[in-house]
């Protein structure tokens, strides 16, 4: 969607450029680039060169985790994996695994047993690489939590981002030592979701857009907080001005943190946001900068 291609078709130029620009003057101080696959992420890494302020992941989605077997060797395709981590980390830029994790909602791109299998074989990374974990749970919260317990020992910290789960999800997650939840657009969609995230300590907490996907909607029982706004316009009359209606961007993790300052009744959002930054940068072990503004640093798919 970065590129202007929407299901196939070139709606408007390539306009990354742009984006990161946008993102930058909002305050946003690092963009991880999310990597979903073994090309997406040397293409995540690939991108995160182009900027001293980009850093990425090295992974598999749960939902692309059929990629092992049908490489034809398993192993050689994990070994491309921990390669390309390796490359990363010695080029100051790859800063966790995964994006991986299990994703019950969408088994028809890739079943249950090949999900957790290959989910578990990514902990080898994290060992080896002294990596944390950025991971995805959707509708799988029991066998999520399973074989992290089981592999608590082999990964220093993992956060679950984009959080949708239930009340009983999130006590789950907590009860995990250094575990965070992060949140964005999607977490933020109905009373009930707001509800969950209130009781999230902020200090197990994070704030992503996940963009181009998981924006405030009008729609979403959040918007009633949202204070920051951009102009927008429709894909089809792209303005480099605006922001692609529908598309979410970097920039608008603002509203994020404005969502969840107002569903918590916070109204200090300066130190909501220097707590959540704080637990960002030490989680991804990033120095800190100055923390006296609004310097979100947000996991995107970017690359995607």
């Amino acid at each position: 969607m970065f590129k202007g291609i929407y299901n196939g078709k070139q709606c408007h130029v390539s306009d990354i450029a742009t984006v990161l620009s946008r993102a930058w003057t909002a305050g946003v101080d690092r963009i991880i680039v999310t990597g979903g696959s073994l090309e997406e992420s040397k293409e995540a890494l690939t991108i995160a060169e182009t900027d001293a302020r980009l850093f990425c992941t090295v992974g598999v989605h749960p939902t692309r985790c059929k990629e092992f077997e049908e490489s034809g060797d398993p192993d050689k395709h994990f070994q491309a994996l921990l390669s390309l981590a390796k490359e990363g980390i010695e080029k100051g830029k790859v800063v966790a695994i995964g994006e991986c994790g299990l994703d019950y909602d969408r088994l028809q791109f890739c079943p249950a047993e090949i999900q957790k299998k290959y989910f578990e074989k990514q902990f080898e990374l994290a060992h080896a690489m002294k990596l944390p974990m950025f991971l995805h749970m959707r509708a799988a919260a029991p066998d999520f939590c399973e074989i992290v317990e089981r592999n608590r020992s082999r990964f220093s910290a993992g956060v679950a981002h984009s959080f949708t789960g239930s009340a009983e999800d999130r006590d789950k997650l907590l009860s995990i030592s250094n575990m965070y939840i992060g949140v964005n657009g999607c977490s933020l969609k109905t009373a009930e979701n707001l509800d969950v995230v209130r009781s999230i300590p902020i200090e197990r907490m994070m704030i992503e857009t996940d963009s181009p996907y998981c924006g405030i909607k009008n729609t979403s029982a959040g918007i009633k907080f949202v204070k920051s706004t951009w102009p927008s316009k429709k894909k089809e009359k792209y303005d480099q001005e605006c922001i692609v209606k529908d598309r979410n961007e970097p920039c608008l993790v603002r509203q994020v943190l404005e969502v969840v300052a107002g569903c918590k009744g916070i109204s200090e959002i300066g130190q909501l946001s220097r707590t959540l930054y704080h637990n960002t940068c030490r989680f991804y072990e990033f120095c800190q900068c100055n923390l006296s503004m609004i310097r979100p640093v947000v996991p995107s798919h970017i690359c995607q």
